[in-house]
Order: structure tokens, then C-alpha cells, then sequence
């Protein structure tokens, strides 16, 4: 697999005392099933997807008191970094994941992403969700310039969980890489009418 552009990253991503300073979170999203849009767990039923960007307004559902894992306020805070909000089609009030971007010079770097809390777990409502979230990151990649180039942050134990599921190439420690070809598998795959 060709790693276009990355030529770069080693020197911006492997600088492990700058990440420190910057507090930088290991992801640990589960790519539960890769479908069309999402998908009623029970009824098998799927239901076409849009995402938008995050308001001040839908803090008031995202929040630690309700189920969810990240500080989402502090994370719209961060002057460098979109966050993006995964709902159903005529139903925009009830978000079903979050993924906050950031767009560097070559890829675009994945901070969070995060399933609502009543998308996880054995008694998750929607199967998709992360898979989703990580295709638009890739959408959004080549939408800036930068050939669906994304990088993140693993948990060392979902290494090769995101290299079976994403395509994701593991750069070194634990940066994964989700480069052109595998961008355009995903993007494929969820934004078939785009």
C-alpha cells in the first residue's frame, strides 16, 4: 500500500513529548459492522444518516451526566478542531455519535470519536455508528486536499482490530494511518450516493 503524503508524519505524529503536553487520547471505538448508514439492532432495519457540525446547543444532550465518555464542551473549546455530529435523516435532535477532526497539513487527525451511550454495549439501539463516523473523517480528508488521508490514536489492545475493520496501516507505538485506498473503501461504503 502506498503512503502518499505521509512522508512527513513521522516527524509531526512520533514526537511522543509533544503529545504528552498536548493531552492526546488513545481512541477505543469498536467497529461493531460496517452497514450502509446504521441499523436497528433489532429490526435489522437501516436508516440513512447525515452529519453536521456540533452546536453549542447540542452540549446539552452530550454530556457526561448523560451517558457519554468525553468532555464534548471542552472539546468544542479547542480552536483547532471540528466537531461533527452523526444523526438520522429528519431526526436532528438525537445524535447518534460525535468525531472531533482536526485538519494538519497533510491528513486530517482524529481527536475523539464516540458512540451515544445508547449505541454501545450489549444493549446497543444502532450498529454503524463509529464506522460511519471514521468514513466521513476519510470523506472529509479528501474534501481538504489530502487524498483521504486520516491518522489516529489506538489503544494498543484495538491495533489490529483497526487493521482488520479500517484497512488502518500501524505506523509505530500506537499511531495508525487510514490511508488512500482504505479511505476510499469506507467512503464507498457508507457515501455510495455522494
Amino acid at each position: 500500500m502506498a503512503l502518499s503524503g505521509w512522508h512527513r508524519i513521522p516527524l509531526k505524529i512520533n514526537n511522543y513529548n509533544e503529545m504528552k503536553k498536548s493531552k492526546v487520547t488513545e481512541l477505543d471505538f469498536i467497529i461493531d459492522k460496517f452497514t450502509n448508514s446504521i441499523e436497528n439492532v433489532v429490526t435489522g432495519d437501516s436508516f440513512a444518516t447525515e452529519i453536521s457540525i456540533m452546536t453549542t446547543k447540542d452540549l446539552k444532550t452530550a454530556t457526561k451526566k448523560n451517558g457519554w465518555l468525553f468532555n464534548w464542551k471542552n472539546e468544542l473549546k479547542e480552536p483547532t478542531r471540528d466537531i461533527y455530529k452523526l444523526t438520522i435523516v429528519n431526526n436532528p435532535s438525537i445524535i447518534q455519535g460525535l468525531i472531533s477532526l482536526e485538519v494538519k497539513s497533510d491528513h486530517v487527525y482524529m481527536h475523539l470519536v464516540e458512540s451515544a451511550p445508547f449505541n454501545k454495549g450489549k444493549t446497543k439501539m444502532y450498529s454503524g455508528v463509529s464506522g460511519n463516523l471514521v468514513a466521513f473523517a476519510c470523506k472529509f480528508s479528501f474534501q481538504r486536499g489530502h487524498e483521504g488521508n486520516v491518522s489516529f490514536l489506538s489503544k494498543t489492545q484495538l491495533v489490529d482490530h483497526y487493521i482488520k475493520t479500517l484497512g488502518a496501516i500501524h505506523f509505530g507505538g500506537r499511531v495508525m494511518i487510514i490511508d488512500t485506498h482504505a479511505a476510499l473503501k469506507l467512503i464507498n461504503k457508507y457515501f455510495q450516493n455522494d
